[in-house]
């Protein structure tokens, strides 16, 4: 088990989100499409995922979105769809 402070984990968004603050307002990323590995294998290490399904940021992004314009249709899920799109940005800025 991996216990996160919630506290510390705000600091490190907050921190990246300085540095990126830092540099341009809008956020280019050359990458559509991605593999996504449903929730149930993700964490079977021994075993290889074996219904891959191809995610798009674009939606993912879109739903963030609409969080945004109807506070009331915050989900859970929203939380996978942030990290699809901060593992695109993270990919993009370590290329």
């Amino acid at each position: 088990m991996v216990e996160i402070s919630v506290d510390k984990l705000k600091g490190v968004f907050d921190l990246l989100m300085e540095r990126i603050h830092a540099g341009e307002q809008v956020l280019e990323i050359d990458r559509e499409a991605f593999w996504s590995v449903p929730r149930d294998q993700a964490y079977e290490i021994y075993s290889e995922p074996r219904d891959l399904s191809i995610g798009m940021l674009s939606e993912s992004w879109g739903h963030l979105e609409d969080m945004l314009s109807e506070p009331d249709r915050v989900v859970g899920h929203g939380f996978v769809w942030l990290s699809e799109v901060l593992r695109a940005i993270g990919d993009e800025a370590a290329s």
